[in-house]
């Protein structure tokens, strides 16, 4: 066979395997081959240098959402310690959350208080005690490990306190006795566990009228002993992956709810911006706040502790402030030239808390926490994810100023949106690169085939800056497709590391009984832990990072040719809207549906949530706080058509949703107006319930205005109008490449790292042609394969690396990667 035979060869069947892995064609038996056919080939170019690799390119993004912090990294055992939880954080809480009481006590806030920023504590009667419930199912302690509790307490007239740990077989470890007289004072007692339990409640009883608050229990043995500590699991996990920096503490909640300051006068103000003041100095005088994930967080885990946790695992901090734009939906700019002032001098002061000579006030509070030394600070970001990006960057140009002139070394970060496109991103971009800014955090959750199919997507940027920092991204869930995708998207960024600097995987932790939010690396409860999917590809990457890329190519799959097809929808999120005169034509004018509905709506087949009924001549979503109510008409197998329809806003947050291409529930597109809390829309396309953002403009829909709607679906290219003005397009063809690879070396052991992704139901028996190195004939192999649905969990691991050893390396040679795999192959030269 000539060479130019077997390379179409590869080519069909490179084609066909991708076509078999998204369903478009039947499957068919694999075809006899000769020993030398493959389906792939890799070149690579020893000689030639690549992009250098910085050591910190992945890092970890750490957020309070799905109670991370409390109950989850924070190690603290006590649920609403200081009784300070409150329905203005969440209205199912009461300052008496978690805790239930056995006689008389009461929550109160007055001047008898501990302290200003600790507003409430408990009066418990003589004879009362109280319990604590904890986290997930209770209190978990293990047999033989040593438990530290602390109370303050007052009791003028002296009390004595009990305090027991049992759960419903009996006591957990011996009870522990204090007496307490006095003003405020802390009480300490340690615990040693008699038996292993996760259903544990910690009851501290007075035998006469007693205050208490910040109520505490940890476990010895937290992550390094440090104090006021991590929980060790957990903590482990993230020091596993020898992460290059540690960015926090959002994320959504560093620009959300009020930037104003606490005020003596009128007390501590909830619903505040993450701000670091709050979070230092002895935990009893630290502020509560409301999390915009809907709980209240302690700021137990507050800013030194995660410079600690930086330092301890060898990565560089990276703090996010907020830059007085609110984000994630809020998209408010606080215009208030003195609060403004008071933030960038907050910065300032953070900086000097990291770095400053214990001389200094913030360097010294650094020290009497017990760090002397400085945290050697030099990256900061300001803001995140703001949706208006002239206002926002108006007031980046300000902290970045600042920050220049008092500590011109540091790398001041700004950001380009929520989304990975759009006139958001391309604004900020252009604000960003106009500014010479240093860096921009780019930030996108897409489905896992816009992750296979925008491998390249770095490949054009700008190699003369801003430099990108990939702080926030994940393909929508935790099974190995998941991974698989995010995996080949890795390929790209390695090899194009010049440009993308720094990326970070998000969220990271999830406490499985306490999720807003699902796409998590580590998931967990009140006694185990476990890595998704996602967190063993991240592994795998970031400990086989290399230092160099090492330029290589590889045969690919050609673009899509068949035309996007589908039947038609109609939705709507978090509105009620109403729609009238729906109609469908072929390319040649031939009606395929019209529906003016003065009859039934027979037609249209509901597979969303929501409540549709005909009114008044028009098909009505009345449900205002339903989200994706779709209704459906049509033939699957559609294409090259108009869809035309009339659509009304009638109350609610957004706007609606006209759907084409769709398959099935999980498998469309749809046009979103006045998404995103009506400030923008977008083209969105579903792919196994993923979605990806094809297109977006910022403006609102008007409540009551009847919009006119035409989608032109073309082959792959689809053109939208509203209102009979052209409003935008897309061409949707390009392949959702299964097959990816990058090749690194790593200076320090000499080693090529031949990285593959093969993102297909089957193996791809691949080429590899090593340009001439000289390298030993055998090479350590890591594999990540599993079913491409499999997910981790408690008691099962089915996503885990293998290693093994290859025999048949040289110059070149061939490998036969598996289906739905991930391969590491580490290859010594000589």
């Amino acid at each position: 066979m000539s060479r130019t035979a077997r390379t179409r060869l590869r080519l069909g069947l490179c084609a066909s395997a991708f076509l078999l892995a998204v369903g478009l064609v039947p499957a068919a038996p694999t075809p006899a081959h000769a020993d030398d056919v493959t389906d792939y080939a890799i070149t690579v170019d020893p000689a030639d240098k690549g992009a250098k690799i910085d050591d910190t390119m992945y890092g970890v993004f750490f957020e309070d959402i799905n109670r991370a912090a409390d109950g989850g990294l924070y190690a603290e055992l006590v649920q609403n310690r200081s009784f300070e939880y409150s329905t203005d954080d969440n209205t199912a809480y009461t300052p008496l959350t978690s805790w239930t009481v056995a006689g008389a006590a009461q929550v109160v806030n007055d001047d008898g208080r501990l302290n200003a920023r600790n507003r409430n504590y408990l009066s418990l009667s003589a004879g009362s005690a109280v319990t604590n419930a904890g986290y997930n199912t209770g209190v978990h302690v293990e047999a033989g490990k040593k438990y530290d509790f602390s109370v303050w307490a007052r009791a003028e007239a002296g009390t004595a306190l009990s305090v027991a740990l049992t759960d419903t077989d009996g006591s957990l470890a011996a009870a522990r006795q204090a007496a307490v007289k006095g003003g405020w004072a802390q009480y300490k007692a340690t615990f040693t566990a008699t038996r292993t339990s996760s259903t544990g409640r910690l009851t501290v009883a007075a035998s006469d009228a007693a205050a208490l608050d910040m109520v505490s229990l940890f476990p010895r043995d937290t992550y390094k002993h440090e104090p006021n500590g991590l929980r060790t699991d957990l903590a482990e996990k993230v020091a596993a992956l020898h992460p290059g920096f540690v960015r926090f503490p959002g994320g959504c909640l560093v620009n959300t709810g009020s930037m104003q300051d606490y005020s003596e006068a009128s007390g501590y103000q909830r619903k505040r911006s993450y701000q670091w003041k709050d979070t230092v100095g002895p935990v009893e005088t630290r502020a509560t706040n409301s999390n915009v994930w809907g709980y209240n967080q302690s700021y137990g885990l507050g800013y030194y502790e995660y410079f600690r946790l930086a330092e301890d695992i060898g990565a560089m901090p990276l703090p996010v402030v907020p830059a007085l734009v609110t984000g994630c939906g809020q998209n408010r700019a606080v215009d208030d030239d003195a609060l403004l002032k008071r933030h960038i001098q907050d910065t300032l002061d953070l900086i000097e808390f990291a770095n400053g000579p214990v001389t200094s006030t913030w360097g010294k509070l650094r020290a009497r926490m017990g760090h002397p030394k400085p945290f050697h600070l030099t990256h900061i970001e300001v803001g995140n994810e703001e949706n208006l990006p002239v206002e926002f960057f108006a007031r980046f140009q300000q902290f970045r100023t600042a920050i220049d002139a008092k500590y011109p070394y540091m790398t001041v970060i700004s950001n380009s949106g929520p989304d990975d496109a759009g006139s958001t991103f391309d604004t900020a971009w252009r604000l960003n690169r106009d500014a010479d800014v240093d860096m921009v955090d780019e930030h996108y959750y897409n489905s896992p085939q816009w992750f296979l199919q925008n491998n390249d997507r770095y490949d054009t940027y700008s190699r003369s800056g801003p430099e990108v920092f990939l702080g926030e991204y994940a393909s929508g869930g935790n099974a190995f497709k998941n991974g698989l995708a995010e995996a080949a998207y890795m390929t790209g960024l390695e090899r194009n590391a010049d440009v993308v600097k720094l990326a970070s995987y998000a969220p990271l932790f999830a406490n499985e009984d306490y999720v807003q939010w699902r796409p998590d690396m580590v998931w967990f409860n009140n006694h185990a832990s476990w890595s998704s999917a996602d967190y063993e590809v991240q592994k795998l990457f970031m400990t086989n990072v290399g230092d160099r890329v090492v330029p290589s190519t590889a045969t690919g799959t050609p673009s899509l040719t068949g035309p996007i097809s589908g039947a038609v929808g109609l939705s709507t999120w978090n509105t009620t809207a109403a729609y009238d005169d729906v109609k469908v034509t072929d390319a040649d004018g031939n009606t395929l549906l019209s529906d003016d509905f003065s009859g039934d709506a027979g037609q249209w087949t509901h597979t969303g949530t929501g409540s549709w009924a005909v009114q008044d001549g028009q098909y009505v979503q009345t449900a205002e706080a339903a989200e994706n109510t779709m209704v459906s008409a049509g033939d699957p197998n559609w294409h090259d058509y108009d869809l035309r329809v009339k659509a009304t806003k009638k109350s609610g947050r957004e706007g609606f949703l006209v759907a084409f291409g769709v398959k099935d529930t999980g498998n469309y597109y749809w046009w979103n107006l006045g998404g995103w809390n009506n400030t923008q829309s977008a083209v969105e396309q579903a792919v196994d319930g993923g979605k990806s953002t094809l297109i977006s403009k910022a403006g609102s829909i008007e409540t009551g205005r009847a919009y006119d709607i035409d989608v032109k679906v073309r082959g792959r290219q689809v053109t939208l109008y509203l209102d009979g003005q052209e409003w935008g397009g897309f061409t949707d063809d390009k392949p959702a490449e299964p097959f990816r690879q990058v090749v690194t070396k790593d200076h320090r052991t000499g080693d090529l790292i031949v990285k593959v992704v093969n993102a297909q139901a089957s193996a791809a028996r691949t080429a590899i042609d090593l340009g001439g190195a000289k390298v030993a004939s055998k090479a350590r192999v890591t594999t990540l394969a599993a079913a491409p649905d499999a997910v981790n969990t408690e008691t099962a691991t089915p996503v885990a690396p293998v290693t093994s050893t290859f025999s048949g390396v040289a110059e070149n040679f061939s490998y036969t990667f598996p289906a739905n795999s991930v391969t590491f192959l580490r290859i010594r030269q000589k």
